[in-house]
């Protein structure tokens, strides 16, 4: 019992009540998710599309989605995280009740394109919001735990969508609209506003610190500092704002995470990550079918992977905890590598299962530190817009991975695989050599931010 309690505590303990409602909203929101699953399904059999017509509006979904994922930071920079979560959650799920009852195809496309806006928007805001209310020692088990809610509430969707749609495909997408509405209903209930400038107290005063859910070591929002005291020699670190006067031509907002040049290469190393991992659902399947495998097959291989998810992701945290995070990253990556690797010599259901297993826990390992290194480079003021950009790997892998995927598959056959594992071995060895100077910039603004704290503010 005793170590039952010591695992709970390093794997859950220490997270404020705020992270546990955010947690719950994101669970309650992956698990309602499920009407976009079935949505070629609907169009072909209940609206008539054509096979081509019906990927086009799923793919307008998907563009949507690369647009939801910008305008969800700006928002949740500007906004608040709060309301922005509050605006998507309640958009969506009017949207959704209007794809119930629309009938013509050109109507669907829109609402579709609409539908991942709203469903792209919330996923900065969730994480800024979590960056906001943990403390900095304990953000790698938030995130592990965020990584876990969203793959079960993906997997209670799955399941839910198969009865709905079999059953009715208005009560899927009603259904889908009501657990919407009670994830935004839990937001508005147990969620306060968490962004930090809405945060402080009467003028002059500090932000109560058990509130703020700021780490020692984190640096303080912009605006705490008295207009015009000189920021000390070197305190300021590649992607912090320059303070007002210092001669910056444009104030920080979105360019500002899209110059960062430190940033944008782990955003390019994450985006290696996502191609690998969208192999699953793009070109595996076609792989498993030229190797005479059935449907049923691929659907196995899919759920070893998500239950390995689901029961092993609450153990990463005593792996992981207290190594270097582009170290686990390094590794990571490189179990992605060696996982799709094996493909090439893959013909049979159990070598497709076995590399499911090292691809899968690859995938665990790299969730926490690829959430925790996104959080450290992002200047406070900045978060959302920061966890837009890194957002939109995603989206961008889901159209790299099946378009250059297929013209690989279709001309290297199996040695598509042996490209896709030398991809993640670049990768792998891009994180060893990009880590060091990520980890030194994060150092430098820890260094400098109790001397930013201990200022007199205004």
């Amino acid at each position: 019992m005793r170590g039952l309690r010591r695992w709970w505590d390093g794997t859950a303990g220490g997270l404020p009540a705020t992270f546990w409602y955010l947690w719950a909203g994101l669970l309650v929101n992956r698990a309602g998710a499920f009407a976009v699953l079935f949505l070629s399904l609907y169009l072909t059999a209940a609206r008539g599309a054509s096979e081509s017509l019906a990927g086009a509006v799923v793919g307008a979904y998907g563009a949507g989605g690369a647009v939801g994922v910008l305008l969800g930071g700006v928002l949740a920079d500007r906004w608040g995280r709060r309301a922005t979560l509050l605006a998507a959650h309640l958009a969506a799920a009017g949207l959704m009740v209007g794809l119930a009852f629309s009938r013509h195809l050109a109507v669907i496309a829109a609402l579709a394109a609409l539908v991942g806006i709203a469903h792209s928007m919330p996923s900065p805001a969730f994480v800024a919001a979590i960056v906001d209310v943990v403390p900095e020692h304990r953000r790698s088990r938030a995130f592990n735990l965020q990584f876990w809610a969203f793959n079960l509430g993906m997997a209670v969707a799955s399941l839910l969508a198969g009865l709905l749609a079999e059953a009715s495909f208005l009560a899927l997408f009603l259904v889908d609209a009501a657990a919407t509405l009670a994830a935004a209903v839990l937001i508005a209930w147990k969620v306060p506003e968490t962004l930090p400038h809405r945060r402080t107290g009467p003028t002059g005063s500090r932000p109560d610190q058990a509130g703020a859910g700021r780490a020692a070591g984190e640096p303080v929002a912009a605006g705490t500092r008295t207009v015009g005291e000189p920021v000390a020699a070197g305190t300021r670190t590649v992607g912090e704002p320059v303070a007002a006067g210092a001669g910056r031509s444009r104030p920080p907002g979105l360019h500002t995470a899209l110059t960062d040049r430190t940033f944008l290469v782990f955003v390019g190393l994450t985006f290696v990550l996502a191609v690998l991992t969208m192999q699953t659902s793009t070109i595996m399947p076609l792989a498993m079918r030229a190797d005479s495998l059935s449907p049923s097959a691929y659907g196995t291989v899919v759920a070893l992977g998500g239950a390995l998810i689901v029961v092993g992701q609450l153990f990463v945290p005593g792996l992981i905890d207290r190594r270097r995070a582009h170290r686990v990253l390094a590794l990571s990556t490189g179990l992605l590598a060696v996982g799709f690797g094996a493909l090439a010599v893959a013909d049979q259901l159990w070598v497709y299962l076995a590399a499911a297993v090292v691809w899968t826990v690859g995938s665990m390992l790299a969730a926490p530190p690829n959430a925790q290194i996104n959080a450290d480079l992002a200047p406070p003021e900045l978060r959302a817009r920061y966890q837009s950009v890194f957002y939109l790997t995603f989206p961008a892998a889901s159209f790299v991975a099946p378009t250059l995927g297929g013209v690989s598959l279709q001309y290297l056959g199996e040695r598509h695989w042996l490209v896709v594992a030398a991809l993640g071995l670049l990768a792998a060895g891009g994180h060893l050599l990009a880590g060091p100077s990520r980890e030194r910039r994060v150092a430098a603004r820890q260094v400098a931010a109790p001397t930013r704290a201990s200022q007199p503010v205004g």
